[in-house]
């Protein structure tokens, strides 16, 4: 059974992304309403300042590298406030962007920009040395190698992007290629790649226009964003999500300027310098991922702060639990309300509404308009009706990408004959439409033939007073064999890691779930658990971990 959106569909036009933003005739804000700000140097861009830049860039790379339609620049840079108008000159010049996570070691930064043919790179002082070695293995020249951000390279050799300039002006000056924004690639964002090598996500320019035209129009239609007179006031949001991430990039630095919103950006999260952040300009809202609404619920230094300007957080990346998001509002009364979506959906498919909240807590929401879902029985492929059951979801609309980057191969097992894409993900509807995740299609747990979710087991450790955070995954239990579900703990502060703390966790827990989902395998503390850089838990570390403390339990094999 197809599942629609209740929405109305939207008329998504056919244009490039570059038109959308800068030439369109709807912009309800002024040109110099101010769209990034850097909080510790104050320096900011306005709407005009941000095209202008661009302009200037994209012709200085046309006129100078011969940069050309089609071609690509990687990106290797925290976030920082010329991150935007830098990718917004490739898209004038009409390239593409490969975003790539700034703390990659030489080796997997040169796989991407490799996997991606990059014309060049840029990046900030701090990571130069690691784009240099990764540029002499894929052959880049080193002058093909550019900066952003305050720093400059004292020695000259490598230029900053506003030395990237055409020296030919007006008629002469190099003007925008025409693009296909259906087929023309705007970003190459790299899934995780959980398993095996990152996969180069194709994101089409209606890829991203489709998704911005959604976001807002759900947004608008829920009351949530006032973009204020031009005296500045109005809605601010706070960006600690990374730009190289499709989260960051689609719901932070593209719908800020596409929807006028001034966004204060924080080149990582360190939690004081969010709070006094939030505290200084008085941020009404922020998009987050899991880790930092647990920061927000459990950690004491919150208190030191004033965020009552804070209305309503988005948190997305993964899935969130019902106790976690009670405590938010017990705490702070500030809703969090979840979405739903992946890289390769450019990225947000389902949305809560404001209004549903508290009623349905713990769901990702409801469908976006011009999107279409399926639950699909992983078992018998038997097409789910809400409230039938759960399974895989799949999805079809306009930001759902065309495929992966040098993969062909891939596209049987990505997409339905009917043209659904196949998300991997666990999870279903209710008979109002609501959408819930499980979990991962390839991270439930099977015990003796029933599926954990990890997800829903961390949810509910996270109820647990004493729990600053937590992750589950299977161990494998020799005398049943069979897997069972195991929990890595961080404890508060003050509370003992002892053999008694973990039975009475394991006890308190069994009162909570059905007895296929007690924690069997035990629990173990750790110092942190492993995540990356938007918040998903890095599940095949533990695993790794707990491979060696089995083996190392069972001694050695004679």
């Amino acid at each position: 059974m197809v599942i629609q959106s209740f929405h109305e569909p939207l008329q998504i036009p056919n244009l490039d992304l570059w038109q959308v933003l800068f030439e369109r005739k709807d912009r309800q804000f002024p040109e110099d309403k101010e769209i990034y700000v850097d909080p510790d140097t104050k320096r900011s861009y306005t709407w005009t300042q941000a095209r202008d830049t661009a302009i200037e860039l994209g012709r200085g790379l046309k006129s100078q590298w011969g940069f050309k339609k089609g071609d690509v620049l990687g990106f290797f840079s925290p976030n920082n406030i010329d991150y935007s108008p830098v990718f917004f000159g490739v898209l004038w010049a009409g390239g593409a962007c490969s975003t790539a996570n700034p703390t990659y070691t030489v080796k997997e930064l040169a796989f991407q920009m490799q996997d991606s043919k990059v014309a060049g790179i840029v990046t900030q002082m701090p990571m130069l040395p690691t784009v240099i070695e990764a540029a002499k293995i894929i052959g880049l020249p080193e002058d093909r190698i550019i900066l952003l951000g305050d720093a400059r390279d004292p020695s000259g050799k490598f230029k900053h992007f506003t030395e990237i300039r055409s020296a030919r002006t007006g008629l002469l000056a190099p003007g925008r290629p025409r693009l296909d924004p259906k087929k023309d690639t705007s970003f190459l964002v790299y899934s995780s790649g959980t398993t095996g090598l990152p996969k180069g996500v194709q994101l089409t320019h209606t890829n991203i226009v489709a998704n911005l035209i959604q976001l807002a129009h759900c947004e608008l239609r829920n009351g949530l964003y006032h973009s204020g007179p031009p005296d500045g006031h109005g809605d601010r949001q706070i960006a600690v999500l990374p730009f190289f991430h499709v989260y960051g990039l689609t719901c932070i630095a593209l719908q800020s300027i596409y929807m006028g919103i001034p966004v204060i950006v924080l080149p990582k999260f360190d939690l004081d310098h969010f709070c006094k952040a939030i505290q200084e300009y008085g941020i009404t809202y922020a998009s987050i991922p899991p880790p930092v609404v647990l920061a927000l619920a459990k950690h004491p230094a919150v208190a030191k702060y004033d965020l009552s300007s804070m209305r309503w957080m988005n948190s997305g990346a993964a899935p969130l639990g019902r106790d976690l998001v009670e405590q938010v509002w017990r705490r702070l009364t500030i809703p969090v309300m979840q979405g739903y979506g992946l890289s390769e959906t450019a990225p947000v498919l389902t949305k809560m509404n404001i209004a549903d909240w508290a009623r349905f807590n713990g769901s990702c929401g409801k469908l976006l308009p011009n999107i279409e879902a399926k639950v699909v029985d992983v078992d018998t492929g038997k097409e789910l009706a809400p409230g039938e059951g759960e399974g895989e979801l799949w999805f079809k609309g306009p930001n759902v990408f065309p495929g992966y980057l040098n993969r062909p191969e891939l596209a049987a097992d990505t997409f339905s004959e009917d043209g659904f894409f196949k998300t991997g993900d666990i999870g279903y509807a209710d008979k109002k439409g609501n959408f819930y995740i499980t979990d991962r299609l390839k991270e439930l747990i099977k015990y003796k033939g029933f599926q954990v979710a990890p997800a829903e087991l961390e949810g509910i450790l996270l109820g647990h007073d004493e729990i600053a955070d937590a992750c589950v995954i299977p161990a494998h239990d020799r005398q049943r064999e069979t897997e069972v579900p195991r929990a890595y703990l961080v404890l508060k502060p003050g509370v003992p890691r002892t053999d008694e703390k973990a039975a009475e966790i394991v006890a308190w827990i069994e009162g909570k779930v059905a007895q296929h989902k007690r924690l069997r395998g035990g629990v173990r503390f750790v110092d942190e658990v492993p995540k990356n850089a938007s918040g998903k838990l890095l599940r095949r570390v533990l695993k790794d971990m707990a491979r060696k403390e089995d083996a190392r339990a069972e001694g050695p094999k004679l």
